[in-house]
């Protein structure tokens, strides 16, 4: 069981960074009565943090059980996108970028 973040490919490293931390903190909050979230928060609490390019970005929004995130520093520029834990991913999952 893991979340996924993904991160666009054109936010600088620094508000990447920034946003990764804010997602995950976002979905633990949206999700944190539901009992996969609890399962994933009391076991294996992976994460997975992508790097996506906006066509990636916008079809990921359609996947169920999400937050997107926003930057204010950046006029309120979407930025991040995370995933409520789960075992199973649909396929576009396994071909994001991970972030390095």
């Amino acid at each position: 069981m893991k979340m996924y973040i993904l991160i666009k490919d054109d936010v600088s490293e620094g508000f990447a960074i920034l946003a990764a931390a804010h997602a995950s903190l976002a979905t633990y909050l949206k999700f944190k009565e539901d009992a996969d979230m609890q399962t994933w928060v009391s076991s294996t609490f992976y994460k997975v943090v992508c790097k996506v390019n906006d066509k990636e970005f916008q079809k990921a929004k359609t996947f169920e059980d999400h937050v997107v995130l926003t930057e204010s520093a950046l006029d309120d520029q979407e930025v991040a996108i995370a995933f409520k834990p789960r075992e199973e991913w649909p396929k576009p999952f396994s071909y994001y970028k991970l972030y390095k």
